[in-house]
């Protein structure tokens, strides 16, 4: 038996923990010790519910503000730099938060999702470390690491000079440690053990399936009784699943555009579901008080609405449904570009001209059968996939670490 530290320190929703808990689970069925270290105890609590012998402590994160960076921020280093690595002092705090945990807990192994302050501390402490997540947050080993904002045109200079202090930070870190330096920043993201979970279609760098030596998939919780069952609106017009979040300036146009083509909508949207007045009502148009029930309502469903995230949108696909994606920040930016065009099953919204031509847009995703083939075919070049054995695989990378190298 042995002592793992899985740790999340960067990024927020509910992904990090839908990827973490079938894995700590695992680990725990194999005799071994789980701590779960967390950038965030409450949103994902309900998710963990059923990990009541499982502590769980606050992860050392960033909690102040970083002023003076260029924007948008371009790159991981510059999203490093606002979060607490732009000193090599605050650096340092962060990294040792992680090193008492690693410590006190006795861990043996650290499994890090998205928390580089955590892969250097488990450097610091001597022991064993994989890195796992989706393309975003797992970059390409290259000097300097990717822009993620491709549209942009972004200098080079900008993207290694941001590279540069956050690499000469870590280093810093390390001598104070009386630890030699990393060479390259990559290093800080990938660990002893990196392991990519997604596919080639979705990852956020575009790379060819040959440049990863292992692409273990996507991560998601695939409970079909977890969340809300669906409940369809009465009629006869496509049925539409909508996952939006009132914060997308026209998340409440796009509602308006799917009833005027007489869709029946299924939309789950938290604010609305905390209390919040909908942006729209109709006899079409269902509020879900709760999360609902992807794997029930995604094969039931002629077209997904979502923002791209990652394990939202993979879900529709698997079920050979096409997506209209809305993002709202970066990553789902980088992801909706990546997916429309690697699929040929999904259109980026942000991508089309103003004003929006909602009508012919849900025209081509509905009425042409092109569409449905598509995300039918992604489908069926994934159709072996299974959490089950994705879960073994991953933990059997993990425990490989207990033996060395």
């Amino acid at each position: 038996m042995a002592k793992f530290l899985m740790g999340w320190e960067l990024g927020d929703g509910l992904g990090h923990a839908a990827r973490i808990k079938p894995l700590a689970q695992e680990l725990q069925r194999r005799g071994h010790e789980v701590l779960l270290v967390l950038r965030d105890l409450v949103q994902p609590a309900e998710i963990l519910q059923d990990l009541r012998d499982m502590p769980r402590l606050q992860a050392p994160h960033w909690q102040h503000q970083t002023r003076g960076l260029p924007q948008p921020l371009a790159s991981l280093p510059e999203i490093l730099l606002s979060q607490g690595w732009l000193l090599p002092a605050h650096a340092r705090a962060l990294v040792e938060g992680w090193l008492a945990a690693i410590r006190l807990s006795g861990s043996q192994v650290l499994v890090a999702d998205y928390a580089p302050s955590a892969v250097l501390a488990a450097r610091i402490a001597g022991i064993r470390c994989a890195t796992m997540g989706i393309g975003f947050t797992m970059p390409p080993d290259t000097t300097p690491l990717p822009s993620i904002r491709p549209e942009l045109n972004i200098p080079p200079q900008r993207l290694l000079d941001a590279e540069r202090l956050v690499l000469a930070n870590a280093n810093t870190v390390l001598a104070a440690h009386g630890k030699p330096p990393m060479a390259r920043l990559h290093e800080l993201y990938a660990g002893d053990r990196p392991l990519l979970c997604t596919w080639p279609e979705l990852d956020h760098y575009g790379r060819p399936e040959s440049a990863a030596p292992g692409w273990f998939g996507p991560t998601f919780l695939a409970d079909a009784d977890a969340g809300e069952r669906p409940s369809w609106p009465a009629g006869t017009g496509p049925r539409v699943f909508a996952y939006l979040k009132s914060g997308h300036p026209d998340h409440a146009a796009w509602l308006q555009a799917l009833v005027d083509k007489g869709c029946r909508v299924i939309c789950y949207l938290p604010e609305v579901a905390a209390g919040k007045a909908p942006p729209l009502r109709s006899p079409l148009l269902h509020y879900a008080a709760r999360p609902v029930s992807l794997g029930t309502v995604l094969p039931d469903s002629d077209l997904l609405v979502c923002h791209a995230g990652e394990a939202t949108l993979t879900q529709g696909l698997l079920a050979g449904v096409p997506l209209l994606l809305l993002p709202m920040q970066a990553e789902q930016a980088v992801m909706a570009r990546v997916v429309a065009a690697r699929t040929g099953a999904a259109i980026n919204a942000a991508e089309l001209a103003r004003p929006l031509p909602m009508a012919a847009t849900l025209g081509r995703l509905l009425d042409d059968g092109q569409m449905r083939e598509r995300a039918a075919a992604f489908a069926a070049r994934h159709r072996g996939f299974s959490h089950a054995g994705q879960t073994a695989r991953l933990v059997d990378e993990f425990e490989a670490l207990l033996s060395g190298p």
